[in-house]
């Protein structure tokens, strides 16, 4: 199982979430609670291990403006929330990022189709809520084969039963892991990691 700990702004959180055994790290450069600018995050890439994919987090920016900030914080990979189109993944390729692409539950079915993102985040219908929704309603997408990541409302207490509902090749988390809001729980990122390994 793939984990992406989301959400990262300090080096205690990112050195744990490395060390527990997650897949990749985010950083979020857009307006949240869990904000950090290119240079903090650049501050922050000096605690990732080599190959981990380290990725930039953006909601409504142009993807033009996304890769900007992307560069300005030394990443590789962003993350595009919002409305999107196949355009916005051409030009984070043509760029040289690598893409994951965020969709909720209530987006029109050809939002689902590969749009040739290296990942696709299937988030819940409210994204950010923090709640748990129906997992295994994403079966009926068809996503066969493809890597994508399961995302909303996971916790270390329902990550694997969510994930095996869903049939998800990884999972994503970032308030799931907090003891407040924007504030990581190292402990409890370590249970994520784990319990969605296991």
């Amino acid at each position: 199982m793939f984990v992406k700990v989301c959400g990262l702004s300090t080096p205690e959180s990112v050195r744990e979430a490395a060390g527990a055994g997650a897949d990749a790290v985010g950083f979020v450069l857009t307006k949240s609670p869990r904000e950090v600018t290119p240079a903090r995050a650049r501050e922050l890439l000096a605690h990732v291990p080599p190959g981990t994919p380290a990725v930039g987090v953006f909601r409504h920016e142009p993807a033009a403006d996304a890769v900007v900030l992307a560069r300005e914080a030394g990443l590789e990979w962003i993350q595009l929330h919002g409305d999107r189109t196949p355009a916005d993944v051409k030009t984070a390729h043509d760029a040289g990022m690598m893409v994951i692409r965020a969709v909720t539950m209530g987006a029109a079915p050809d939002a689902f189709e590969s749009w040739g993102e290296e990942l696709l985040l299937i988030d819940a219908a409210v994204p950010g809520s923090g709640e748990a929704w129906d997992y295994g309603s994403v079966r009926a997408k068809g996503l066969g084969q493809r890597n994508w990541l399961l995302a909303g409302g996971l916790d270390p207490g329902n990550v694997a039963r969510a994930a095996s509902e869903a049939g998800a090749w990884g999972v994503d988390v970032s308030s799931g892991v907090e003891s407040s809001r924007g504030v990581k729980d190292l402990a409890k990122i370590r249970a994520f990691v784990l319990a969605a390994k296991a």
